[in-house]
């Protein structure tokens, strides 16, 4: 079985709502017109890599909430190990429970074994993909993909 693809730039996201690690629903379509999004499908919490990624995105938010950007993270752990994980990271963004990997399904982001596959999305206001990648990426990748719209 192969990994499914990310979906295209340019296309609309997939709207979602995903209880948040606060306990709060949050909703992708209702940021619409107001922020630009990133999508952190990650592994698991507490493991070595997500903690470094997330724990990047953590130190940028003060810049990255000026510039209207929300950061999501996602994966299929459920709310309260989210907010166990967000305490002691002091993450100042939401980790969504994507529960049976459903929204990573349809983003392209869930490996046939049913695993997260590591991927980054960045949405426009608008709603449109900006930036779709596996791995880890970084900020400055985000700000780039922002700042080539036309």
């Amino acid at each position: 079985m192969t990994v499914p693809d990310l979906l295209p730039i340019a296309t609309q996201a997939p709207d979602f709502t995903l209880p948040a690690s606060d306990g709060q629903p949050l909703t992708l379509s209702a940021l619409r017109g107001r922020k630009y999004v990133v999508l952190i499908f990650y592994v698991g919490d507490n493991t070595p890599d997500c903690n470094r990624q997330l724990s990047s995105l953590r130190d940028d938010m003060p810049e990255l909430e000026g510039l209207d950007i929300v950061v999501m993270g996602i994966n299929p752990a459920g709310v309260e190990e989210h907010a166990r994980y967000c305490t002691p990271l002091g993450l100042n963004f939401p980790l969504m429970h994507d529960a049976g990997g459903q929204v990573a399904l349809q983003y392209g982001a869930f490996n046939p074994d049913r695993s997260v596959q590591r991927s980054v999305y960045v949405v426009d206001k608008e709603g449109l993909i900006r930036f779709a990648a596996r791995g880890m990426h970084w900020v400055p990748e985000f700000y780039e993909a922002l700042s080539s719209l036309p």
